[in-house]
């Protein structure tokens, strides 16, 4: 069997523990009947093979959420063989709450005093032989992010599963009759450390900076502006990968297709080699360099400490949109890439409100978005407008995420669950970064693979459609679908021009003047505008003096809005699948976005329809 569990609060050193020893062995997904993620992975270590599962962060296991549920059947069920539980041992009074609630599991353990170089900095001392004694189990000082010492811990590991120790119950420990009484869990916990922890002072002082950054609207601006500053050198990290990527196309593009040409090789075949798989390949690589920017900026922050300061500044205002404060972060990053905010979702602490969290930066304008749709209001309105278009814009943004809280809070985070964040403000600290490197290198890399599959998946369906033999519009299945639906799209302010420019929306923003020039203009192909949306040179004059004559200013607004509001792009979609490993929530946010973008579409046409003439 050798099945290990790992059980710890949220920040406790589980996931770094996990994929530590499990590597790329490793499957993620969501519980059986639970939007829960869950976590399984495998080692080798003398001979010998072990299973890891990685349960649900939780702060107890009183059977309040689907996550305390979940672990708590998990142990009293007997699936793991061994539980190793995980505290902070620079905080071990706070931590020890989830070892007073396992202490009635009746379970194999061993304790693992995670975080020990954080308690030395705090000059605190622990007699861990102490503490093993009055617990009856083995307690092993440890310090997941440095990389050292998990070959100790998988001799423990070996041992205990061959020779198992349980807590001490009964009238010496008392842990198996405490948990009926909340009082009764500190008792025992300050009776478990009595002399165990030392500590040069017993009083902790707020370092100056904490002291500004804590203030009620100083200490948020403070807040946004470091957040903002971290996306900034998240992008110049990523820059230089994705400008590699960026020429893969070009390199490969043509050699590839004068090749497939010379080989009289079917022109529908030449495109999908030339044009697909490269294009592929360069929003995959773009994708892994997006996460992995991300994660080595914000894992810094999170690990020094900032992120919980920022999280404590905001909870109070992101509560109302049934999220915790530490959404915050991945929201003002959708400001920048919906891929880097929906990546950022990962230090939220539970499932349902990490896809609840992807769900409202979905509802945040990249900064795509902000390059392309300015220019088309400004072929059709004067400048005063174009500024209260984006006004506009911006007004709904705030609306959206209330209209998104609503319908995905119920289900995602019930308001019957919520409750205020419970965070530890924990000490800055020197940051590993070794460890930082490493685990943005595995995220980055995981989901360049995943990301492979999925855009190439959704790539070849927007090409099937978009295709012409003849390089015209008029010869793509995606031209007889929308004139034969324009009845329907005319209702929601859409003809069919306009109706497959938002279908390319869908797939970038960057794409969508590309593909309006294809439409209106005709100099080149669907396809080439949309996959070349990078490097197609777009003549925003001669466009607008076509779009002008062809469309009304309200169908123009109406496509705007839209547009902006549609899915973000086919790889934040991948993305957020990734995230979420969930095809049936990733499926209902991306339903919710493009319906609610064509009622958007409808109500504004028919409004400014009354106003523009």
């Amino acid at each position: 069997m050798n099945t290990i569990a790992l059980l710890g609060q949220p920040n406790s050193g589980k996931s770094t523990v996990f994929n530590q020893l499990t590597g790329s062995r490793q499957h993620v997904g969501n519980w059986p009947g639970k939007t829960v993620e869950r976590k399984d992975g495998t080692y080798t270590y003398q001979g010998e093979t072990y299973t890891v599962v990685d349960l649900p962060g939780s702060y107890g296991l009183s059977g309040n959420s689907d996550e305390e549920i979940i672990t708590e059947n998990y142990i009293k069920g007997g699936q793991a063989d061994l539980v190793c539980v995980l505290v902070d041992a620079s905080q071990l009074e706070r931590s020890m709450y989830m070892m007073a609630e396992f202490a009635s599991m009746d379970a194999p353990a061993v304790l693992l005093l995670n975080m020990m170089d954080v308690a030395r900095s705090q000059k605190k001392e622990i007699n861990d032989k102490l503490l093993s004694q009055r617990l009856g189990i083995p307690v092993l000082p440890f310090t997941a992010a440095e990389g050292k010492g998990y070959d100790q811990l998988k001799d423990l590991l070996k041992k205990e599963l061959k020779t198992p120790h349980k807590l001490i119950t009964g009238p010496s420990g008392e842990a198996g009759s405490l948990l009926a009484q909340e009082n009764s869990k500190y008792d025992w916990i300050s009776r478990m450390l009595e002399g165990v922890t030392h500590t040069a002072s017993t009083e902790y002082k707020l370092s100056r900076f904490d002291r500004i950054l804590l203030k009620p609207i100083l200490g948020k601006l403070i807040s946004v502006g470091i957040i903002l500053a971290a996306f900034l050198v998240a992008m110049l990290i990523c820059i230089p990968f994705m400008g590699i990527g960026s020429q893969l196309p070009a390199l490969l593009g043509v050699p590839i297709a004068n090749g497939l040409n010379a080989l009289h090789v079917h022109p529908w075949l030449v495109s999908v080699f030339s044009l697909i798989l490269p294009n592929t390949l360069y929003f995959s690589i773009s994708m892994a360099a997006f996460v992995f920017g991300v994660n080595l900026v914000f894992g810094f922050l999170e690990e020094i400490g900032f992120l919980a300061r920022a999280a404590y500044q905001f909870d109070g205002i992101l509560s109302k949109l049934g999220l915790q404060g530490k959404a915050v972060a991945p929201i003002l990053m959708g400001f920048g890439c919906t891929i880097g905010g929906t990546s950022g979702t990962r230090v939220m602490d539970n499932w349902g409100q990490r896809m609840l969290a992807m769900a409202v930066v979905w509802a945040v304008p990249c900064g795509s978005i902000w390059a392309v749709m300015p220019v088309i209001s400004g072929m059709f309105f004067p400048a005063w407008a174009t500024l209260l278009v984006c006004v506009g814009i911006l007004v709904y943004v705030f609306i959206l995420m209330w209209i998104v809280s609503k319908v995905f809070g119920r289900k995602l985070a019930p308001v019957e669950s919520r409750t205020g964040m419970i965070m530890e403000l924990p000490p800055y600290h020197k940051a590993h970064w070794k460890h930082i490197l490493k685990e943005s290198l595995y995220k980055a890399w995981d989901i360049f693979l995943r990301a492979l599959r999925t855009v190439a998946l959704i790539s070849l369906i927007f090409w099937a459609f978009s295709f012409s033999p003849s390089g015209r519009i008029e010869s793509s299945l995606l031209y007889r679908v929308g004139t034969f639906i324009e009845p329907v799209t005319r209702f929601f302010g859409l003809g069919w021009q306009t109706f497959m420019g938002f279908l390319s929306s869908a797939f970038a923003k960057e794409a969508v003047l590309g593909a309006l020039n294809a439409i209106f203009v005709g100099q080149s192909s669907l396809v080439d505008a949309t996959f070349n949306a990078k490097s197609a040179g777009v003549d925003a004059s001669a466009l607008s003096a076509v779009m002008s004559q062809s469309i009304s200013q309200a169908e123009a607004l109406a496509f705007i809005f839209a547009c902006t509001f549609n899915i973000p792009c086919v790889m934040a979609l991948s993305t957020t699948y990734r995230e979420s490993h969930s095809l049936k929530w990733t499926a209902r946010v991306a339903g919710f976005y493009i319906g609610g973008a064509l009622i958007l579409s409808c109500i504004v046409y028919h409004v400014a329809a009354l106003f523009l003439h």
